[in-house]
C-alpha cells in the first residue's frame, strides 16, 4: 500500500494479508509488519483476528522489541469486542511493569478513556508522565502524546492547569490551542445556527484531522537509503557498475542529508533515513528477479526497508545521535550548518 493511498480506498483485509505473508519472507521483521497487519484486521472489524496476531507475537517470548506495545494493542482491542476484564488485567500489568516506552502507555490509557474511565485514564497519563519526563528538559517528541493525552482527560474531569498542563501547551504547535481542542462543551457548536461559530469548529476539526494523518503517516516515511562505510565498500567491490552512484563514501553521506533538506524545504513531511546492508539487498534484488547492479533497484530496496518499519526519522531530535552512525550528535555532526 502506498502512504499517499487514501484511508476510504484501502482493501484493510486484503493488506493485513499481505503484511502476514511478507512476515513469512522476512522473520526479522515480524513484529513489525504484524503489529501493522493486526491494525488493518481491526480497521476491518476482524477483531478476533487481531487478537491472534497479538498472541502470535507475544508466544515468540522474549525476542520483541517491544512487548509491552503489543500486550497494549491487544487490551485496547479485546476491550472493543466485550472482553473488558482480560483488557483490564493486561491494562493493570503493564502499569505495574512501568515500561519506559511511552507508546504503551499512551494506549492503555486512551482505551480507559474511549470507555469513560476518565480517572482511571488520568492517573495512567500521569504515571506515564512522572516516569518519563523527570529531568526538566524538553520532552521527547514520543512523549508528547502523553502530555497532550492527560490535558485532555483534564479538561473533561474540569480539572485546573498544573505544571503539565502548562508544559504541554508550550511544546503545542497547531494553529489553536490545547483548551479549544480539548473543551469538553464544543461539540455543542455543531448544533449552532452562528456561521461564525460553524467554521470555528470546522477549523478545529482540521486541525485535528491534520494530526492524525501526520501520526497515521509517521510508519511510512520518505525514506533515503544510507550504507555504512563498510557496506558501501562491499558493495560498489562486488557491484562495479554502483560507482557511479556512490563515488565516495563522504560524497555519499552528503548527498543523503542535502536530500533530505531538500524534501524538508519542498514540504515533504515524515522523512526518514533506512540503512542497508549487501545481504539484504541482494536478496531483496533475487526476490524481484533483477541484478543488483542495477541502480534503479536502489530507491526500491529503500522503500522496502521503510515499509518494513526500518527507517529512523529525520531529523534526530535535539541532541540525539547522528543518523550516519557516527555516534556524535547531529547538531555535531550533519546536523551543523
Amino acid at each position: 500500500m502506498r502512504p499517499d493511498t487514501p484511508a476510504e480506498n484501502v482493501d484493510h483485509p486484503s493488506e493485513a494479508a499481505r503484511l502476514e505473508r511478507t512476515a513469512e519472507l522476512y522473520p526479522e521483521d515480524a513484529e513489525a509488519l504484524l503489529l501493522r497487519a493486526a491494525a488493518h484486521r481491526e480497521l476491518a472489524g476482524d477483531r478476533p483476528a487481531a487478537t491472534a496476531l497479538y498472541d502470535r507475537l507475544l508466544a515468540t517470548g522474549t525476542g520483541l522489541d517491544n512487548p509491552f506495545l503489543v500486550r497494549a494493542l491487544k487490551a485496547s482491542n479485546l476491550w472493543e469486542y466485550g472482553h473488558e476484564a482480560e483488557a483490564r488485567a493486561i491494562i493493570d500489568g503493564i502499569r505495574t511493569a512501568s515500561p519506559r516506552d511511552p507508546a504503551p502507555w499512551v494506549i492503555v490509557a486512551e482505551a480507559l478513556e474511549a470507555h469513560d474511565e476518565l480517572e482511571q485514564a488520568h492517573e495512567t497519563f500521569t504515571q506515564a508522565v512522572r516516569l518519563l519526563l523527570t529531568d526538566g528538559a524538553e520532552p521527547p517528541r514520543a512523549t508528547r502524546p502523553l502530555l497532550f493525552g492527560r490535558h485532555r482527560v483534564r479538561r473533561m474531569l474540569g480539572a485546573a492547569h498544573d505544571e503539565w498542563d502548562a508544559l504541554a501547551d508550550s511544546v503545542h504547535t497547531l494553529p489553536i490551542t490545547l483548551d479549544e481542542l480539548h473543551d469538553p462543551k464544543r461539540v455543542w457548536s455543531l448544533g449552532s445556527e452562528n456561521p461564525a461559530e460553524l467554521q470555528a469548529e470546522i477549523t478545529r476539526l482540521r486541525a485535528e484531522l491534520g494530526a492524525y494523518r501526520e501520526a497515521l503517516s509517521r510508519p511510512f516515511p520518505v525514506a533515503i537509503l544510507h550504507w555504512p562505510a563498510d557496506e558501501l565498500a562491499e558493495l560498489t567491490e562486488a557491484y562495479p557498475s554502483l560507482a557511479e552512484e556512490y563515488p565516495s563514501y563522504g560524497e555519499h553521506l552528503a548527498a543523503i542529508e542535502a536530500a533530505l533538506r531538500e524534501l524538508a524545504a519542498s514540504g515533504t513531511p515524515n522523512l526518514g533515513v533506512v540503512t542497508g546492508t549487501v545481504p539484504s539487498y541482494e536478496a531483496f534484488a533475487a526476490s524481484e528477479g533483477a541484478t543488483p547492479g542495477d541502480a534503479a533497484l536502489l530507491p526500491q530496496y529503500a522503500t522496502t526497508l521503510a515499509a518494513r518499519g526500518r527507517a529512523v526519522a529525520w531529523p534526530p531530535e535535539r541532541g540525539a545521535a547522528c543518523w550516519c552512525g557516527s555516534g556524535r550528535a547531529y547538531g555535531e555532526c550533519h546536523g551543523a550548518g
